[in-house]
């Protein structure tokens, strides 16, 4: 996932289809060892960081000034976090590679991924829709069951029963292109790979320009800009198909050592004034390009850090728990913000604003309320659909005694 991978936490063969990870200007660092921990916690950051984007654009206080700094400090902040799961992926995937693996079994893990919880949430929302009288029809539903909703440019359509679904289908043309994008690039020499992220860099830039190009009508909701500039930039899966191919690109460079040795930390303070320039820059230059490569080299410096053993907040035992849980709690939060406790709660006769010690309570009760839905989609969905469904029956036969073998040797059994 990005939020929808499973393969930041587990030990894998990248590094036959990588290269080794040699000494160089980042240190030693020990190739044997795949395991990301880091990146599986900060996978809940990067989904709350959506949560409160949702809640900032409902303007939940009273007070109009706090709502206005709330709105313009804190309503980018989920473009970062989809950025995050969308460079994540590429480059998860291509670090957890396996050589042997074949596109049709790859396309099946990632389908077992993400449709279980997909389509759980899909139906419940539209229950809630129905429930709550809302205009349903299928038009504005179906597409967004077979996750295409991206490729359509209207909201309606977008929205769905579940909005943040629309992500999905980008995910989908990513799991589906990986096959082939992976071919090409494991043929770029080593010492042309930076080269490559600053072509793909440019690209992240030309697209708002060119959207600029595109009818300035009609206006985006919530958004200094029309809904078609606000579509190609964020929402349409074939722009977004940059930051995947970045991440893919910067896995190939921490594993053939043409990793620049960035700290955590220096990551953290690009990635800072990445989002300083997304929220100041005009329209949509503001929405995808400012964070994509500090994004990009966060993670690459968290795996480097994960390799050489280092451990860090984003490794503890917590952390690691909200990770996993993290695709199912994107996948319900908006469902909670829609119809639970910030929508049925009223405040006469303001309406739906609440004074900010309320209003904050109801955030936070919302936020675990969020988190306790997305524990129980992941343990009731997510787990047993990966278990029975993401590899054929044999290899999962095949895993099971290879895992009982190895439990026998290592207990003397």
């Amino acid at each position: 996932m990005s939020h929808t991978t499973d393969d930041v936490h587990r030990p894998g063969s990248a590094h036959k289809s990588g290269g080794a990870l040699p000494v160089g200007t980042s240190g030693a660092v020990d190739p044997k060892s795949s395991r990301l921990p880091s990146l599986t916690g900060m996978r809940f950051l990067a989904a709350v960081l959506v949560f409160v984007t949702h809640v900032a654009v409902v303007n939940p206080f009273t007070d109009s000034g706090l709502n206005h700094a709330f709105w313009k400090y804190f309503s980018r902040a989920g473009y970062l976090g989809v950025g995050f799961f969308f460079v994540l992926s590429g480059f998860v995937l291509t670090w957890s590679a396996r050589p042997e693996d074949s596109p049709g079994r790859f396309i099946r893990r990632r389908l077992m991924k993400i449709f279980p919880n997909h389509l759980v949430t899909w139906l419940v929302g539209l229950l809630l829709m129905l429930s709550a009288g809302m205009h349903v029809w299928a038009g504005n539903t179906i597409p967004s069951l077979f996750l295409v909703q991206s490729w359509v440019p209207k909201l309606e359509i977008m929205a769905g029963p579940n909005g943040p679904s629309w992500s999905l289908a980008c995910e989908l043309l990513f799991y589906l292109a990986f096959p082939l994008l992976i071919r090409p690039i494991l043929r770029i020499r080593p010492q042309r790979l930076w080269h490559w992220v600053c072509c793909v860099m440019a690209a992240l830039v030309a697209v708002p320009a060119l959207a600029q190009l595109l009818p300035h009508s009609p206006a985006a909701p919530d958004q200094p800009m029309s809904w078609w500039e606000y579509w190609t930039v964020y929402f349409f899966p074939g722009a977004r198909l940059l930051d995947f191919a970045l991440g893919i690109l910067m896995a190939r460079i921490v594993l053939t050592g043409r990793w620049i040795g960035m700290s955590r930390l220096t990551a953290l303070v690009t990635l800072a004034a990445g989002y300083a320039l997304m929220v100041f820059l005009p329209h949509a230059y503001g929405m995808v390009a400012p964070t994509a490569l500090p994004v990009a080299l966060l993670i690459a410096a968290s795996a480097v850090a994960d390799v050489k053993g280092t451990r860090s907040v984003f490794t503890g035992r917590t952390m690691l728990w909200l990770g996993e849980v993290s695709f199912a709690f994107y996948m319900v939060h908006f469902l909670v913000l829609s119809h639970g406790p910030m929508r049925l709660a009223t405040a006469p006769p303001t309406g739906r604003h609440w004074d900010t010690p309320v209003a904050l309570g109801l955030m936070a009760v919302s936020l675990g309320l969020s988190l306790l839905l997305g524990w129980l989609l992941y343990k009731l969905v997510e787990v047993p659909a990966m278990s029975r469904w993401a590899r054929p029956r044999r290899t999962r036969h095949a895993t099971a005694t290879d895992a009982a073998a190895k439990r026998t040797v290592s207990t003397g059994d």
